[in-house]
């Protein structure tokens, strides 16, 4: 997936430091203004009108920085506030100078302004107002200011689980396409190789026939071994996570014919042909296909939950993986039917160690309190369960971990 940004030629700084984040497009789409919420903008009003206590700053924030390239918004948004999340703050600090909270560039500076016991963050150009034009010694080159745009997190974190992870029920893994064989007798596969597949069985009902038909389907990822998730409270399975093995291209659909053979015509069987264009690991016989869902604009702008929100982490992604760590990612036993929705920021908590209270004669048993641990963003929501990865940690983090809104 490509990260593309839209072009400007005049840019407001510090609303852009935490007003959108990562953009996934196709190639060659220009990039959207997303909405600013009603809310967003009624907390940034206020903050404009008084500006932000001093208390609210972060311990060491800068009185002046550059933009770097490399840099992302998150990461710059956490120099200047103790929550790098409370982005509408941030864009209210300097809201006189902002129309498009959408944007920042590398080599443009920002300040504070501490006057009056209330901090306000300003702008400033060194060489002017931005252009589409980069000047480099000893030699000029242009570049669209659309490929200088900074994200709000790194886009290599997230961009791999946009495209791997999949959450899906038992019957539609079951049902899915297969592949049920490859050439010469391979019993291993990977790219460059030819494989055969089918979406059909033999009761004709379960599954969808492979087409290469107009509109239908082409590209396909494969998955393998569907695990199931269950809640760690109540071990109920909220869906089950697929293992991305790679992804096939659908060369030819599958058909059946007649054949003649001995005065019968029994029905001859002829598999899709599919060749594997991407392979993250070997593929064989009776691994899964399913169709590469129609890429998405996607915005993650930091927030916390709109509805109170609390539940745990139901498993740490990766087979070999017991603890996460920064920029890792979970899944988490919320989502689309708890109000769950990408960009929502989490407060981690380490569940309280129980133990015996050996100062008293009884020795009864205690509970330490659970101790705020990190932060975690949601990126990809499911109906039960959500992907999210880790953004700040102190201590790792570990199945059956708790979250909570982050303030």
């Amino acid at each position: 997936m490509q990260t593309i940004f839209g072009r400007f030629s005049h840019i407001s700084i510090a609303a852009s430091l935490v007003g959108t984040a990562l953009w996934g497009v196709t190639p060659g789409l220009q990039a959207q203004n997303f909405p600013i919420t009603p809310g967003q903008k009624a907390t940034a009003t206020q903050v404009a009108e008084a500006g932000v206590p001093l208390s609210e700053l972060a311990p060491n924030a800068p009185d002046e920085y550059t933009v770097k390239r490399g840099d992302t918004l998150w990461a710059i948004s956490g120099m200047f506030l103790k929550s790098p999340w409370r982005w509408p703050e941030l864009w209210g600090m300097n809201l006189q100078d902002i129309r498009n909270p959408h944007r920042i560039y590398p080599g443009q500076q920002l300040y504070l302004d501490k006057t009056g016991g209330r901090a306000t963050l300003r702008t400033r150009q060194a060489d002017g107002p931005p252009t589409d034009t980069i000047r480099l010694s000893p030699r000029t080159r242009s570049q669209s200011l659309a490929d200088a745009a900074i994200p709000s997190l790194p886009a290599n974190v997230i961009e791999p689980f946009l495209a791997e992870p999949l959450i899906v029920d038992a019957a539609t893994f079951a049902t899915a396409p297969r592949i049920v064989a490859a050439q010469e007798g391979r019993v291993l596969l990977t790219r460059g190789d030819r494989a055969y597949a089918r979406g059909t069985y033999s009761d004709g009902v379960t599954g969808k026939t492979l087409s290469d038909a107009k509109g239908e389907p082409l590209d396909y990822r494969v998955f393998r071994n569907a695990t199931p998730l269950k809640d760690p409270t109540t071990k109920e399975i909220l869906g089950y996570e697929a293992q991305f093995v790679g992804k096939a291209e659908l060369v030819r659909g599958e058909s059946s014919h007649s054949a003649s053979s001995g005065g019968k015509t029994p029905a001859e069987i002829v598999p899709a042909t599919i060749d594997i264009v991407v392979a993250k690991e070997e593929m064989r016989v009776g691994d899964r296909l399913i169709a590469e869902p129609p890429r998405e604009l996607l915005s993650y702008v930091p927030h916390a939950p709109i509805l109170p929100m609390e539940g745990q982490i139901v498993s740490v992604y990766g087979s070999a993986v017991t603890y996460a760590a920064e920029n890792q990612v979970v899944v988490i036993n919320r989502g689309i039917q708890d109000g769950l929705e990408r960009g929502n920021v989490m407060a981690i908590l380490k569940n309280g160690e129980r133990l015996t209270d050996r100062t008293d004669q009884a020795k009864p048993q205690i509970k330490l309190p659970n101790e705020r641990n990190g932060l975690l963003m949601v990126f990809k929501t499911f109906d039960k369960l959500s992907y999210a990865l880790v953004l700040q940690i102190v201590d790792g983090v570990k199945v059956g971990d708790r979250f909570v809104n982050p303030n």
